[in-house]
């Protein structure tokens, strides 16, 4: 995997040129538009929902993210506070999970398309 690939899946641009962009601009903290995709890439006109349930698998990805946040918040809670009380840890997953539900639900989608299209540069079809 290439850098420029792992920059545009954090960036979350589209996987086959690395140009246009997967999700409305400056929406990420908006609650009712952060999931807002756009239906094309504004560069290669790659979809990006190239056909119904396509992010199914994005879930899992979601699911792995949201594990690793879970564990390094126990790990963390842990060291600064080896005492705590059940009632703390699960109020400290919960506002993890909320606070980063926006910025996981983004990147695993990206990292799903990005599973299945391969970058291409400026080699691809002018129509898709």
């Amino acid at each position: 995997m290439r850098f420029s690939t792992l920059k545009s899946i954090y960036q979350c641009k589209c996987p086959r040129c690395h140009q246009g962009d997967m999700f409305l601009r400056g929406k990420l903290l908006s609650p009712t538009k952060f999931s807002v995709m756009n239906k094309t890439c504004s560069h290669c006109k790659q979809s990006f929902e190239p056909e119904p349930g396509y992010y199914f698998g994005a879930m899992f990805v979601s699911y792995a993210i949201n594990t690793a946040l879970f564990i390094t918040a126990w790990l963390t809670l842990t060291i600064l506070k080896p005492d705590y009380s059940l009632s703390l840890l699960l109020s400290l997953l919960g506002l993890a999970a909320i606070v980063f539900l926006p910025f996981i639900y983004r990147i695993s989608r990206s990292i799903w398309i990005s599973i299945f299209i391969q970058y291409q540069g400026d080699e691809f079809p002018s129509s898709s």
